[in-house]
């Protein structure tokens, strides 16, 4: 039956068919060679979408887009100019710390993606840097929509792993990583303009006196000011996951009622027409996600039944019994899988397989979750499939060839993040262990 499904696989993703189908029919393909009643396919799909914290997916998704079509964008972009704005390479600078303010509403690496690339990669080029590494900036900060809580991929783990993990834990855990990415990329940002003079484009006088006056203390607060009500959501669901006054999909649908009264009552930005599509980008978000689980729920029970799970076990442990080894083993497989596979059908798939491998070897699944979503998170700015390259290279309107150049420097420096993140767990767990 395993070699039916592996097989199987493989044929359906080179025949281009979506991951949730190719799952699903890889699955069927193997249950008619064992001679298992196809019963069991509405059942196992069933009973891996009965699960009360995966209601928080569609409400942080829904979240994210009321905020997105909020417009806070431009408020987050206006408080992160007027923090980094007059270093080196300020604007690519305020591209990651905008990307690090709305992941932490959104969730979501395409949707961070495109709510600030369309104001701010213009912006950056008629700053004066070059059209390909504006894109390549907009792209690998988008990623951090996935690592900076709260976050979708982090959810999708918690109830895959096979263990009992906390989804509040994961949120927090991605906090660290979150700030190291995000430094990191802003030090990229900052040699490469220092060394190739980017950004260094002369403003008009009227725009330079509109500059001096957000760079200016006056401007800064008022900045703050106008920003500081949508990065409050957060501080609440966290907050209220950690002070034991809700669940993490109760947050979520806090998250909801926050967004929808800012939206509405506080900006008032938001009218039927606009609710209308937040509610159809919604739906269509939540449906491709959840046909992804549901069958990817079908595909770990047939894999279960073959042993898999221990085969791929014994397997890790003839080669090494290190876990040194098996860490550099499911790094260069999660990045591999990153190029080809979507994140949410990537930690569905390998989650259960790994996760209790890692735990024979001593590894904490939390920090384990971690480097499984941080690796994903490089895989969305990796092609053939990198989601992040496709969004911002739309934006640019540029083909993702254009920006690989441009892209290597932050290649190099993510590579190290995720090595440091890997073999350093402090980086993900002091803050779980600190509130525990």
């Amino acid at each position: 039956m395993a070699g039916i499904l592996f097989s199987s696989l493989i044929i359906l993703f080179a025949l281009g068919i979506p991951v949730a189908f190719s799952m699903g029919l890889a699955s069927i393909f193997a249950m008619m060679d064992s001679g298992i009643s196809l019963q069991v396919v509405i059942q196992r799909v069933f009973s891996s979408l009965d699960s009360f914290p995966l209601m928080a997916i569609p409400f942080f998704i829904l979240a994210g887009n009321i905020m997105e079509y909020s417009g806070i964008s431009q408020r987050l972009i206006n408080l992160a100019n007027s923090i980094v704005g007059r270093m080196t390479g300020g604007l690519g600078m305020v591209t990651v710390l905008t990307a690090m303010f709305f992941a932490s509403i959104s969730g979501s690496s395409a949707a961070t993606t495109a709510a600030i690339g369309s104001i701010l990669i213009p912006a950056m080029v008629k700053r004066g840097f070059p059209k390909p590494f504006s894109t390549s900036v907009q792209a690998v900060s988008g990623e951090l929509g996935v690592i900076i809580p709260p976050s979708i991929p982090m959810i999708i783990f918690a109830l895959s792993a096979g263990t009992a993990i906390s989804i509040g834990d994961l949120f927090l855990a991605g906090i660290g990583p979150g700030l190291l990415i995000s430094l990191s990329l802003m030090l990229v940002i900052y040699l490469v303009s220092k060394r190739n003079g980017y950004g260094q484009q002369v403003l008009s006088a009227e725009e330079q006196e509109a500059e001096a006056k957000m760079l200016s203390w006056q401007g800064r607060w008022d900045a703050l000011r106008k920003a500081v009500l949508p990065l409050l959501m957060p501080v609440i669901i966290l907050g209220g996951i950690y002070g034991g006054i809700f669940t993490p999909t109760e947050a979520a649908a806090v998250a909801v009622g926050y967004a929808l009264v800012l939206g509405l009552f506080v900006y008032r930005t938001l009218n039927q027409t606009k609710i209308m599509e937040i509610l159809r980008s919604s739906v269509l978000s939540t449906s491709v996600i959840m046909l992804i689980i549901g069958n990817a729920g079908l595909l770990g029970w047939v894999l279960t039944a073959e042993k898999v799970p221990s085969l791929v076990a014994n397997w890790f442990v003839s080669i090494s019994d290190s876990p040194i080894v098996f860490l550099l083993l499911v790094n260069l497989l999660l990045l591999l899988v990153g190029m080809f596979l979507e994140t949410g059908a990537s930690i569905v798939i390998i989650a259960p397989i790994l996760t209790p491998v890692a735990m024979q070897f001593g590894i904490d699944p939390l920090h384990f979750g971690i480097i499984i979503i941080v690796n994903l998170a490089v895989g969305m700015v990796t092609p053939p499939i990198g989601v992040n390259l496709f969004v911002a290279c739309q934006i640019a309107g540029l083909r993702i060839e254009q920006i690989m150049k441009a892209m290597l420097p932050f290649y190099l420096i993510l590579i190290i993040d995720i090595l440091l993140v890997t073999y350093l767990p402090q980086i993900s767990l002091w803050l779980p262990s600190i509130l525990k």
